[in-house]
């Protein structure tokens, strides 16, 4: 594969809390949002990336100089403004494969490189979204993009995720003025003639371009990688059926609450694309979770039985899976089947007829789940 990343946003709209750094080298825990975009590329079998810098840009080659990577790099310098089809235009200078994948320096949204189509002259990686009026929606007829529209408010709909992949040989840049962009000038009048693909897919999405979400992206783009290291360590076990705890595995944690009602259950990020890949890998999938906001009158056994069924379709909507859900609403720390006590797996034991503890692994977040898992002689992993 070959990426060329846009790396030459001027964060205008961040100046308020980063300053004097191109938007993709805002510190996101402690280090550059790039080092992010760049840790999932590796994720792929991306041989040559090209970096489009212009203000700033220095900053960007001297991080990228000092890292070591497991792709070739070069770097499409802006002496001037070229705005986004004038960046992309220039970064295919560097390019030779066939196929050459663009992805914005200032958004994560990190789709499966391998699945995305590329047999039109464009495909656009399109993001699933509610209620929103930041971006313009999307039409899709098909597999083929009718129109983008103008921001506005949108119940439902489809953005432009900021992934696109482009083969060179079909497109004809050169006839654009220097300047140009890539969205009006090329995407537009594409999809006008039928020649853009869509491909949606409900990936996590981030676009660190406003303070709210950059502030909301230190807390959540280490918790992604985390998922797909749990993850990758899930199926790399002889494993045949995968338990997993609920909050804070599947759901984010309310810190001294429980969730109590759907509109305060928000899923983990990453979470549901690790979903979609266990439902390929494992013969059973255990969700065991300890619900004691039911036991002490917070939320009925019917409030939460509505969370589990919105939660199931969310997830089924993804391509996952979930075989069977056990809980246990119990007050006190002794009842057999509140974990770490073992009570629901011996249950799972009777519902999943050959159930071994040691053809099982579970992914919790707390002692209590690591407990739990030893209890029941089966592997953990902490996420």
């Amino acid at each position: 594969m070959e990426v060329i990343v846009l790396a030459g946003g001027l964060g205008t709209r961040l100046r308020s809390v980063v300053n004097d750094i191109p938007k993709c080298m805002a510190p996101i825990g402690g280090r550059p949002f790039l080092g992010y975009l760049l840790d999932w590329l590796q994720m792929y079998p991306v041989k040559h990336v090209v970096f489009s810098i212009g203000f700033l840009g220095e900053q960007v080659k001297e991080y990228v100089e000092a890292g070591k990577w497991s792709f070739t790099y070069d770097f499409a310098i802006e002496t001037q403004p070229l705005g986004t089809g004038g960046g992309i235009r220039l970064a295919l200078t560097y390019c030779k494969e066939e196929v050459v994948h663009v992805v914005n320096g200032d958004t994560f949204f990190p789709v499966n490189l391998a699945d995305m189509p590329s047999s039109a002259p464009i495909t656009v990686a399109l993001k699933p979204m509610r209620q929103f009026s930041r971006y313009g929606a999307v039409e899709l007829e098909g597999t083929r993009i009718k129109a983008f529209r103008e921001k506005q408010y949108c119940e439902e709909g489809l953005i432009n995720g900021g992934i696109y992949a482009i083969r060179p040989a079909d497109i004809s840049l050169d006839i654009l003025p220097q300047r140009f962009s890539f969205e009006s000038e090329v995407l537009e009048p594409g999809a006008a003639i039928g020649a853009i693909n869509g491909w949606e897919t409900d990936s996590y999405f981030i676009d660190i371009g406003i303070p709210e979400d950059y502030s909301r992206a230190g807390g959540e783009l280490p918790l992604w990688f985390r998922v797909q290291k749990a993850s990758s360590a899930a199926i790399a076990s002889k494993a045949q059926v995968l338990f997993l705890d609920r909050d804070g595995v599947i759901n984010r944690l309310l810190p001294g609450d429980y969730v109590k009602k759907w509109d305060e259950f928000h899923f983990i990020p990453g979470i549901k694309e690790a979903l979609a890949i266990w439902n390929k890998r494992f013969k059973s999938i255990v969700l065991v979770t300890n619900q004691r906001g039911v036991g002490k009158g917070l939320m009925s056994d019917a409030d939460l039985s509505r969370i589990h069924a919105r939660m199931m379709t969310e997830i089924m909507d993804a391509g996952g899976r979930i075989d069977l859900i056990l809980t246990c609403t119990a007050l006190s720390d002794e009842d057999p089947r509140r974990k770490p006590n073992v009570g629901m797996f011996l249950e799972a034991c009777q519902l999943l007829p050959g159930l071994k503890p040691e053809d099982c692994i579970m992914i919790g977040d707390t002692p209590s789940d690591a407990a739990f898992a030893v209890n029941c002689g089966m592997q953990f992993i902490l996420l």
